[in-house]
């Protein structure tokens, strides 16, 4: 589909597919060529609305804009696209303009817990550093609808140097998770700037980037952004696929590349209905994950996002999927599944009920198959006070 999407835009090419493959596999090109609106949607895949269909479709992406990469449109499904999991990510739909009552604008409580623009300090030892609300693509589902695609911004040097400076101020800060937006949206130089200052910060032990840009736009994950990357390890990346079909040939490639630039690899899915809500997908999902060198980390319970009601699940669906996993595929492949507590609760790990019983000697357990066994607990076991004499141990004080 890539080339009959190229032949659709307005720029000339030589005569023969190499040129044409090569404007496709810029990323420049593709950010160029985001489809921002219905009729160029029309326009690239040919499907045609009906009139009211697509004046509610105008009115949704009034609240909420859309931006899809050529390269993740190829992906859709043109004959069955309103079932394809991929058309359902990116495409706006009608349903997102009703507001549940439980709904929030910031369900996570993140400005609450700002206390630098840019900033987002809610554990004690790691902050959130959100570079920008830049995104390749603006996913349906996403958590920050009330920042991405409203106003392209990245922060400027100065406001990003306070962010630096407060990080520097904190000591109990080892660990700098970059986001936004994207963070691999800036520019190399940029990135490498912000970087580097991190890594000039004694107690930083840790940088990690959340990033959608192998599923969306993995022709970015170029040579010079590898090398920009592999300056400042230990650096950690965590992608987000969502659905196998995103695991593709050129995703595999930018997967590859940055694990061959020793950069551990995690995913983290969101569990969204009519998606991914599915254990056979789910289980195939992970399994693509780790034949890539991707750990699967997190399958977050879709947030309270306003606009996301259509997309959420029962929580007993990831439970369910969860429990799908354990035994029946390896433990390297299992992500633990959490709800992102509402007003900045924190994370929350939701699992199976594996313990049945807890007592001072015995233990009941239940294994995958629901056979119940039971684990004799030590009868001398005795470390009600620890005398270990850790500096600065917190652990047993009031």
């Amino acid at each position: 589909m890539a080339l009959k999407l190229l032949e659709k835009t307005n720029i000339s090419y030589k005569d023969n597919d190499n040129s044409k493959i090569n404007n496709w596999k810029s990323w420049k090109w593709q950010i160029n060529n985001c489809i921002k609106d219905i009729e160029g949607f029309e326009n690239f895949t040919g499907i045609i609305f009906e009139r009211n269909e697509k004046s509610m479709l105008e009115q949704t992406i009034q609240k909420f804009p859309i931006s899809i990469t050529p390269y993740y449109l190829s992906l859709i499904n043109i004959e069955n696209f309103r079932t394809d999991p991929i058309f359902k990510q990116a495409f706006p739909c009608p349903k997102e303009l009703i507001i549940e009552k439980e709904d929030l604008f910031d369900p996570l409580a993140e400005e609450k817990d700002s206390p630098v623009e840019g900033i987002v300090h809610r554990y004690p030892d790691r902050v959130l550093f959100c570079v920008s609300n830049i995104c390749a693509m603006y996913c349906r589902h996403c958590t920050r609808k009330r920042k991405v695609g409203q106003l392209d911004l990245i922060l400027t040097k100065n406001k990003l140097q306070k962010c630096i400076d407060y990080i520097r101020k904190n000591i109990h800060i080892r660990d700098v998770i970059l986001s936004g937006g994207d963070p691999l949206m800036l520019p190399d130089h940029y990135l490498d700037w912000i970087l580097n200052e991190l890594r000039r910060i004694k107690h930083v032990e840790i940088i990690r980037i959340g990033t959608r840009i192998p599923v969306v736009l993995p022709f970015r994950v170029t040579k010079s952004l590898v090398k920009v990357l592999k300056k400042h390890h230990p650096i950690w990346i965590n992608t987000h696929f969502n659905h196998p079909n995103e695991i593709t040939k050129d995703s595999a490639e930018a997967l590859n590349r940055l694990a061959n630039a020793g950069i551990p690899l995690g995913n983290q899915s969101v569990l969204l209905a009519g998606v991914n809500d599915c254990p056979k997908i789910i289980k195939t999902l992970v399994q693509k994950l780790v034949n890539n060198r991707v750990r699967p980390y997190y399958i977050y319970q879709c947030d309270l996002s306003e606009g996301l009601s259509h997309f959420r699940t029962p929580l007993s669906k990831g439970v369910e999927i969860i429990e799908s996993l354990r035994g029946h595929t390896s433990g390297l492949c299992l992500p633990t599944f959490v709800v992102d507590a509402p007003h900045g609760g924190g994370k929350i790990p939701i699992m199976p009920n594996y313990l049945l019983s807890l007592s001072h000697k015995k233990v009941y357990l239940r294994n995958y198959k629901g056979t119940i066994t039971t684990y004799q607990e030590p009868e001398n076991y005795n470390n009600s006070l620890c005398t270990s004499g850790c500096k600065d141990c917190d652990f047993f004080s009031d």
